[in-house]
């Protein structure tokens, strides 16, 4: 277990160390296929990370996509088992590159004084996968779960074609000192996964900041096409970088 934990946290140092789907031997996709992490699905043929979840709002404004268990489920549309560490690794795995989430540093020059930090990282695709009532297993993009919050925002979004966006930033939380020298990830403490509000502290984010101080809370459930509470979903996330590779290859071979 000790040395399990080395791993990711190793892992979690480097700049980024995607294989590439084109470029995987047998022996290399056999190893991800093996690669246990809890809640988790290395998905090669979608080149994806598959989280599962369970659906736990139907009704609400939200500050989450994506929660913990046990810890944010009153503000986001679903929570996972899956620790937000173990995502990460996934993600990196597959190809993605973490950057930061909002925050504020100190910039050093005449005088010293605190500048904000824009989020940065890969952009991530997020939809959600289950089955509907006939049985067929969909995929679905989140922005067909999440809704303006007031009537007249609504319109204005239809007017100017505006919807909640289908990509998120792989941000990738912090990692700070735990006890006796130890790293510990930010994210699996606060239950941030994936956040539509700014926490500075979520694992994936929305790259325009928002939250209770701007008054910037304007999404909420739309539970048109969720299944019931508790119902179990995938949540597929899906690297924009590294689709886009692939897309050019493939149309360079044609």
């Amino acid at each position: 277990m000790v040395s399990f934990l080395k791993f990711i946290i190793g892992i979690l140092f480097l700049p980024c160390v995607g294989l590439g789907g084109e470029k995987l031997t047998p022996e290399a996709k056999d190893a991800l296929n093996k690669l246990n992490l809890p809640g988790i699905k290395l998905n090669l043929e979608e080149w994806s990370v598959d989280v599962f979840a369970n659906v736990c709002l139907l009704e609400g404004v939200l500050e989450l996509i994506l929660c913990t268990d046990n810890s944010k489920e009153h503000e986001s549309i679903f929570c996972t088992s899956a620790r937000p560490l173990h995502i990460h690794t996934a993600l990196l795995l597959m190809g993605s590159k973490p950057g930061n989430p909002a925050m504020k540093r100190v910039q050093k020059k005449k005088d010293v004084r605190w500048v904000s930090v824009d989020p940065a990282g890969d952009k991530i695709i997020v939809s959600v996968v289950f089955s509907d009532e006939d049985g067929m297993i969909r995929e679905y993009p989140i922005s067909d779960f999440v809704s303006p919050v007031a009537p007249q925002l609504e319109a204005v979004a239809v007017k100017e074609k505006k919807q909640f966006p289908d990509n998120f930033i792989f941000a990738g939380s912090h990692l700070i000192d735990g006890a006796k020298g130890s790293k510990k990830y930010l994210c699996e403490d606060t239950g941030n996964v994936i956040s539509v509000s700014t926490f500075g502290d979520e694992l994936l984010c929305l790259s325009e900041l928002s939250g209770h101080e701007n008054d910037k809370l304007i999404w909420k459930v739309n539970s048109k096409l969720l299944p019931d509470l508790g119902e179990e979903v995938i949540i597929r996330l899906k690297s924009k970088v590294v689709r886009s590779v692939k897309n050019k290859r493939s149309i360079n071979k044609k």
